[in-house]
């Protein structure tokens, strides 16, 4: 949770006052993760191109990223550009976003100075062209000292790639001699995470109404809540968000164990007590 005299409410629109009004910032997410979906049927709707529509997306993300860093949110993680889009698209449209990352992060530098955001990366984005690679770092070299919300792009990116990546990280350690087979645990797993830097997910949005979840974060979201919007990500907004985190908020996360509300009795509890009774 931020210190309480980083927020900047007063800049939240009047309707996303009355959203956050609503809330109890005690329980916001500490870290809230999106799979940005619905560029492509945004700019179909409308008889556009596909590259508008992700030009909107971007837009989109810089509104949203805003909104989170006013109201004190640690991490947002955005799904920007899978593994699979880089394999699968027309590289014509990877060209594109490509440019367009460059793009946006030349244009929207000192908005994230502004709002005090920090850019990070998750993917393999070694394999993203060097002129990306360079400018990406030039993004977040020069917010490294920012406070506030981290964005992460999952740029290039996979969830079972990432694991992948992580059990190399394990082989090396066991053939170094640093670990034995017989004594990994989950916690080993998640040092070689690309995340292993930030907590895990507790809020997962997805837009455009798709009910799967694209091989994003599998490892990080065994107990994240979701959260389904049939709005397609250029219509998304930061009160769209809060909206989000008022349902999220709803929710009683048990973790595999039994809520509050459930009615449900911990039969080894009661035998304890009848016991003892």
């Amino acid at each position: 949770m931020f210190p309480s005299g980083t927020l900047r409410i007063h800049d939240l629109t009047p309707e996303e006052r009355t959203v956050y009004a609503s809330l109890k910032p005690e329980r916001l997410p500490q870290h809230v993760a999106i799979i940005m979906d619905g560029n492509g049927r945004w700019a179909g709707h409308r008889s556009l191109k596909r590259f508008l529509g992700h030009q909107q997306g971007a837009n989109a993300v810089q509104l949203v990223t805003e909104t989170a860093s006013r109201i004190g949110l640690p991490w947002l993680t955005l799904y920007a550009f899978s593994l699979e889009n880089n394999l699968r698209r027309p590289r014509a449209e990877v060209n594109f976003l490509m440019r367009l990352l460059k793009t946006y992060l030349e244009s929207n530098l000192q908005r994230m100075m502004d709002n005090n955001v920090r850019m990070k990366y998750i993917g393999r984005t070694h394999e993203l062209p060097a002129e990306v690679q360079e400018k990406m770092r030039w993004a977040e070299d020069a917010t490294a000292r920012n406070t506030g919300t981290t964005l992460t792009l999952a740029l290039n990116y996979g969830g079972r790639s990432e694991m992948v990546d992580a059990f190399r990280g394990l082989a090396a350690e066991i053939r170094s001699g640093h670990l034995s087979p017989d004594r990994i645990t989950e916690q080993d797993i998640h040092r070689h995470l690309y995340t292993a830097h930030m907590p895990d997910p507790d809020l997962l949005i997805r837009t455009s109404g798709e009910m799967r979840i694209s091989n994003y974060l599998l490892w990080q979201i065994a107990y994240t809540e979701i959260f389904v919007t049939e709005r397609l990500w250029p219509d998304f907004r930061g009160i769209h968000l809060l909206e989000a985190i008022a349902d999220f908020q709803c929710r009683e996360r048990r973790y595999g164990g039994l809520g509050e509300a459930s009615g449900e009795v911990d039969e080894e509890a009661e035998r304890v007590k009848i016991v003892a009774g």
